[in-house]
C-alpha cells in the first residue's frame, strides 16, 4: 500500500543536522526523478531539492550550501542531508518520485516532521 516511505525527521537545535531517507516501492516501476519538498504551517508546498536519474540536481536558493540530495538507484532510495539547520527550515518534508516512463505522474510520501528550535 505504501509506495514512498520517508524517515529521519525529528527535533533538533538550530545549527544541527538531520538526514532524511525515502524508499520507493517496486510497484512504481523504474524511477526518473526523485525529490524532496516541504510545507510549513500556512505556507505552500515548495521544492527543496531534486535529482534526475542521470544525476542532475536542483536546489531551492534557501538551502543551497546547506542541504545535499543523493540517490541509490539499486535501493530505489533518495536521501537529504540537512546541515546548519535554521528555525525557518521547520516543516513537514515530503518525498516525491516520478516514473521514468510516466514522468507526469507524481507519487508522494506521507511526510516526516522536521522541527528546528532556536
Amino acid at each position: 500500500q505504501v509506495q514512498l516511505l520517508e524517515s529521519g525527521g525529528g527535533l533538533v537545535q538550530a545549527g544541527g543536522s538531520l538526514r532524511l531517507s525515502c524508499v520507493a516501492s517496486e510497484s512504481i516501476g523504474s524511477i526518473g526523478t526523485m525529490g524532496w519538498y516541504r510545507q510549513a504551517p500556512g505556507k505552500q508546498r515548495e521544492l527543496v531539492a531534486s535529482m534526475s536519474r542521470p544525476g542532475n540536481t536542483n536546489y531551492a536558493d534557501s538551502v543551497k550550501g546547506r542541504f545535499t540530495i543523493s540517490r541509490d538507484n539499486a535501493k530505489r532510495a533518495a536521501y537529504l542531508q540537512m546541515n546548519s539547520l535554521k528555525p525557518e527550515d521547520t516543516a513537514v518534508y515530503f518525498c516525491k518520485a516520478n516514473p521514468l516512463f510516466r514522468a507526469t505522474t507524481n507519487y508522494w510520501g506521507q511526510g516526516t516532521q522536521v522541527t528546528v528550535s532556536s
